[in-house]
């Protein structure tokens, strides 16, 4: 009997330890950036203010891993307020029709150390494309605040704004095709 009560127990504990986990992330050390060239000459940075992201895997390096996340237009920052007014308008994001940007994504594939490539559908704007980004896992540590496990990514790609129609009147070189988007972000496990 004690073996039959053993091996349920040990059954319990494998699933459990593989069960699905989510990880929400920690927005006072996360961030949404992007880049843009400004007339082929400087960079102007931003980033998105108010937004969520998640995280649900069952694997420990995250490599079946179903990124999301959403932001709220309207807290895009510039560093320039009258530059931010400008690009809640409809010449760009149209913040007032298009509340929210978000991103799920659809595959993780290994490709390095700690390194992947996440594909998911980003929706900007009113339009839906895949994109891919690279995406590093930076590993996982206990906080000692709070004795739960926080796990640090960043991901980097390049979109064309184009393909989501936003900026259509300012041509390169007064502002770049392409965007650069940088997330970091710290994910703690609920």
């Amino acid at each position: 009997m004690k073996k039959i009560s053993l091996l349920i127990l040990l059954s319990v504990l494998s699933v459990a330890s593989f069960a699905q986990a989510t990880w929400k992330s920690d927005k006072a050390h996360s961030q949404l950036k992007f880049d843009i060239t400004h007339m082929g000459v400087s960079t102007v940075s931003g980033a998105f203010t108010d937004f969520d992201a998640t995280i649900t895997a069952s694997k420990p390096d995250f490599s079946d891993a179903v990124f999301m996340m959403t932001a709220k237009t309207a807290s895009i920052n510039t560093g320039v307020e009258k530059r931010n007014d400008h690009l809640k308008s409809p010449d760009f994001f149209d913040a007032a029709a298009n509340p929210e940007l978000s991103f799920k994504s659809t595959s993780v594939k290994k490709s390095g150390n700690d390194k992947y490539q996440l594909t998911g559908d980003l929706t900007m704007h009113g339009v839906t494309k895949p994109v891919t980004l690279e995406l590093w896992y930076r590993g996982t540590v206990t906080n000692p605040m709070n004795k739960k496990a926080v796990a640090g990514f960043r991901a980097t790609g390049t979109i064309k704004r184009a393909d989501f129609g936003v900026g259509p009147k300012f041509a390169p070189p007064m502002l770049s095709e392409e965007v650069t988007i940088t997330a970091d972000g710290e994910f703690g496990q609920q």
